[in-house]
């Protein structure tokens, strides 16, 4: 019985084991074990130092936590942006089967300089246009 004691202390105070892993690991109850770890002088001290470890642990898991949540709120929020992209793509892109001079204007824009005195977009020459591409697209 004396070498079952000091096991259950050791396993207590030494490996930091819950009083339930022992009582598992011994084949006891939860109970003798809680009071033979009571009996010795290191009770209060031990009892200090787990819950400093579990203050550290709950605070370092809260942290984790909230940094999964900011960072699964941005994803969403990330989400949401490119598939309110998407949707106004779609529905632009869905309106007719033939795109507009204009709308082709605003999709290509880079292609495109405007006139200010005869007040139209022109092509850029450079770029190499093909036949159905509009040479110049009117303001309106």
């Amino acid at each position: 019985m004396k070498e079952s004691k000091e096991n259950i202390i050791s396993l207590f105070y030494i490996q930091h084991l819950k009083v339930k892993e022992i009582a598992k690991k011994v084949n006891t109850t939860s109970a003798y074990i809680t009071k033979i770890i009571k009996q010795d002088v290191r009770y209060n001290e031990e009892k200090e130092f787990r819950k400093i470890k579990s203050k550290e642990k709950r605070k370092i898991d809260q942290n984790n936590f909230i940094k999964n949540k900011r960072l699964q709120k941005k994803m969403d929020d990330d989400f949401m942006a490119v598939q309110k992209q998407h949707n106004q793509a779609v529905m632009e892109l869905s309106k007719s089967k033939h795109l507009s001079n204009e709308n082709y204007r605003k999709w290509n824009i880079s292609a495109y300089k405007y006139n200010s005195l005869k007040k139209r977009f022109e092509f850029d020459s450079k770029l190499g246009r093909s036949a159905d591409v509009p040479k110049y697209i009117k303001e309106r």
